[in-house]
């Protein structure tokens, strides 16, 4: 169904929020009823209920309040899964936008119509996520992509956060200062995924960089049919990872994907430091000879030196078996701090050097099968056990730095796109770890 309106204003906005906050009440209200009746009826019903109640209204509101949404998909070992099922609708398939609001949009940013600028213009939207949604246009013989931003998104920013906070926070179960450290990464991120201009550069830069990745294949991009809202970019042909696996392809195309996505990420990581950190399945098409498309470049996360020095290094077997190194690092990257008591630190530092060592797995055996279904699932149950202890869910501190946020964001979405495509990869391709290592032990 078409969206006619954007709620604009933040009154409109936080009545929205407070309507869903009463259809919840109203769901619980249902299920203890129930209960009375049977008492063995589980919360399923209920969450079921819930997800899609704050789904439409995440939806209806679009934006970060949307993009909350599409984050909360990947949290599969945090959420219920009627939630995350429900939320991974937020990744290409949300609620397009009316005809009327896209020609809009092109009037203001290009004074005319789509229709006076392209040969043809698609009105219905190919693809609709939280920032902005996808018409298929042609112009001169060319298939074009037209990317147009939801109207308000920007200017809600702020003020959405604010509001979804006590979502978030009920969600994710994080503490105070972890929640504001994931609020203000979240937010910086989400102010530069409306910059269009900032994507059209970021992109550009990115592919260009990039294009020798065998079976990788980028779009090109054209200024003169771009703006701040809107972006215009080839066609990429192929299909999102769920359409592509009823293709049934065989092991070798999924291989061959699965190696051009490592490799991909592989170099943004250790080579250019800024890295898509948006992998979810709406931002990639395969294709059954292999290769694989990479769209939309509006969440790059800039990597610092001294915080890739010292995270990544957590990788490296080399390094965990010295004590004094990992204790700077911990001390550094926020994970523990002075204050904590001594056995707070031991805990704490023993659950994390434990999580490193299962994530480094892959890199250390050259090649590795992401296919594994019980290594994926021991990195959430892993992941699970150490988000409630109560050295970290009681603490008063944010555990972590928030360039963590985004870095585990990327790794826990390339591991999971990488296991549902069952591919078997090469991982030892590229050497970051002799560097470290000697940075480490000249310090």
């Amino acid at each position: 169904m078409e969206q006619n309106s954007i709620p604009a204003s933040k009154v409109e906005r936080a009545m929205r929020f407070v309507k869903t906050g009463a259809q919840i009440g109203g769901n619980y209200i249902k299920h203890y009823s129930k209960k009375l009746v049977d008492p063995s009826l589980t919360k399923d019903g209920l969450h079921e209920d819930n997800a899609t109640d704050v789904y439409n209204a995440l939806s209806e509101l679009k934006g970060s309040a949307l993009k909350v949404a599409q984050m909360l998909s990947m949290e599969k070992n945090v959420l219920p899964r009627q939630y995350t099922n429900k939320f991974q609708m937020a990744q290409y398939s949300a609620p397009p936008l009316s005809g009327p609001l896209i020609v809009q949009t092109f009037v203001k940013n290009f004074g005319k119509t789509p229709q006076e600028i392209f040969d043809t213009f698609e009105m219905k939207a190919s693809n609709a996520a939280s920032i902005g949604q996808v018409h298929k246009a042609t112009l001169k013989g060319k298939k074009l992509a037209v990317k147009i931003q939801y109207p308000g998104v920007g200017e809600s920013i702020k003020s959405d956060l604010r509001m979804v906070k006590p979502i978030a926070f009920r969600l994710l179960d994080m503490n105070e200062k972890e929640l504001e450290k994931y609020i203000k990464e979240v937010e910086s991120k989400l102010l530069e995924e409306t910059d269009y201009d900032l994507e059209f550069k970021r992109s550009v830069e990115i592919s260009n960089l990039c294009k020798h990745i065998p079976n990788l294949i980028f779009t090109n991009y054209y200024k003169e049919y771009s703006s701040n809202k809107v972006l215009t970019m080839d066609w990429l042909s192929g299909n999102h990872l769920d359409d592509f696996l009823r293709l049934n392809p065989s092991q070798e195309v999924r291989n061959s994907i699965g190696q051009a996505m490592w490799d991909f990420y592989d170099l943004q990581v250790h080579e250019l430091k800024s890295v898509h950190a948006d992998p979810h399945p709406g931002n990639f098409l395969m294709n059954m000879d292999g290769s694989l498309g990479v769209i939309d470049f509006g969440c790059v996360k800039e990597i610092p030196q001294d915080f890739y020095l010292n995270y990544f290094a957590l990788l490296v077997p080399e390094l965990l078996q010295d004590e004094t190194i990992i204790k700077r690092i911990m001390l550094q990257q926020e994970i523990i701090n002075k204050d904590d008591s001594l056995a707070t630190q031991e805990k704490i530092t023993d659950a994390f050097v434990k999580m490193t060592r299962l994530l480094s797995t892959p890199f250390k055996e050259g090649s590795f099968d992401f296919g594994n279904n019980a290594y994926i699932d021991e990195i959430y149950a892993l992941g699970e056990e150490v988000s409630k202890m109560d050295e970290i869910k009681k603490s008063k501190e944010g555990r972590g730095s928030q360039h963590a946020l985004y870095i585990n964001r990327t790794y826990f979405g390339l591991y999971s796109i990488l296991n549902v495509l069952g591919a078997k990869v090469n991982t030892g391709i590229r050497n970051w770890r002799d560097p470290l290592v000697q940075f480490h032990q000249a310090n």
